[in-house]
């Protein structure tokens, strides 16, 4: 039980992400079949559809969508600072901050880990280790995405009696990229609401949200 409460979050997480996973499953081979009928073709089985480019396609756009996010808000709030949000760093804290201050070479404690003590190029690669690999799985998610919608898309267009495209021609394509910025605007506002709205509002015991009392022009100021 110590063991589901030290790593309850990410348990939870991990459950609703996989029921979602599970449940868009079924839910898209519902309406992927239904629009085969209309159309007089086959249906899939469930396992056919969880296979097909229709259905990554659809899940790869969401992921790098919420990778991009992530890897931004990591990387810009290193730079950038938002008056009285819990979402920035205090406002004369912007930058990557000194060794002493990141714990890093003779600063480091008993307890940091081991390349944060290491000094040189691994002590480098680790200071940036989180949103090097953030930045590797949006890359990799985003090329997953084309790779998957260039052969729905040319499904498509056969069905249609069109010309299939290449795959650099795909990236050029409006349905890529609506694909993708439908996903890109919804990540971004949402980012910056959470930056603006917390300034004013809270929400008591969560780290995302400041001490109920705290003034509202406090900065990097967590709960």
């Amino acid at each position: 039980m110590r063991t589901l409460r030290n790593h309850g979050l990410s348990l939870f997480f991990l459950a609703i992400f996989l029921a979602a996973l599970v449940g868009q499953a079924f839910t898209g081979q519902d309406s992927f079949n239904h629009a085969q009928a209309a159309g007089h073709a086959d249906s899939l089985t469930i396992w056919r559809y969880v296979t097909s480019s229709s259905y990554w396609a659809d899940v790869l756009e969401n992921w790098q969508s919420e990778y991009l996010q992530f890897t931004l808000y990591i990387w810009v709030t290193v730079w950038l600072v938002q008056k009285g949000s819990p979402e920035s760093k205090p406002l004369d804290q912007a930058g990557t901050e000194s060794d002493e201050d990141q714990k890093l070479g003779e600063h480091a404690t008993a307890d940091s880990p081991r390349w944060a003590r290491a000094g040189g190029w691994r002590t480098r690669v680790y200071s940036n280790s989180l949103v090097t690999v953030m930045l590797t799985i949006w890359v990799l998610s985003w090329f997953g995405q084309g790779v998957a919608g260039r052969i729905d898309y040319n499904t498509q267009q056969i069905d249609s009696h069109e010309a299939a495209v290449g795959f650099l021609r795909y990236f050029t394509t409006s349905d890529f990229w609506n694909r993708t910025l439908q996903n890109w605007q919804s990540e971004f506002l949402a980012v910056g609401s959470m930056a603006v709205l917390s300034i004013y509002l809270r929400q008591r015991g969560s780290p995302e949200s400041k001490p109920v009392g705290t003034s509202h022009e406090a900065t990097g100021t967590e709960g």
